[in-house]
């Protein structure tokens, strides 16, 4: 199993505008194709402009082949062209994480 962290900052003030446009027109189609998000969370302290997300993957060429699927869907690409429209992301950090087989 392999873990997709990804952290998105947006400008000062749209974060809400950018979340009610992802949950109209992007999670559903991100659903669709990677299935249910292991968490999908808006920063509470810190950068409070950011919110995370995490897909789990069983593994690398999953993740590459649901990525692939979901950057040639059209429902998703509308949903893109959306959001660069709307410009309300600055930054985006993903990291792949790999869980650590700890033994008690």
């Amino acid at each position: 199993m392999i873990y997709d962290h990804r952290t998105y900052c947006c400008r000062p003030g749209t974060i809400k505008k950018h979340l009610a446009l992802y949950a109209e027109f992007g999670f559903p189609a991100q659903r669709r194709i990677l299935g249910e998000p292991v968490i999908y969370a808006q920063v509470e302290t810190g950068d409070v402009n950011s919110f995370v997300h995490i897909w789990a993957y069983e593994d690398a060429a999953d993740r590459a082949a649901r990525r692939a699927q979901m950057a040639a869907d059209p429902e998703w690409q509308a949903y893109l062209k959306k959001s660069a429209e709307a410009g309300y992301l600055v930054s985006q950090t993903n990291k792949i994480l790999m869980p650590v087989p700890l033994e008690a």
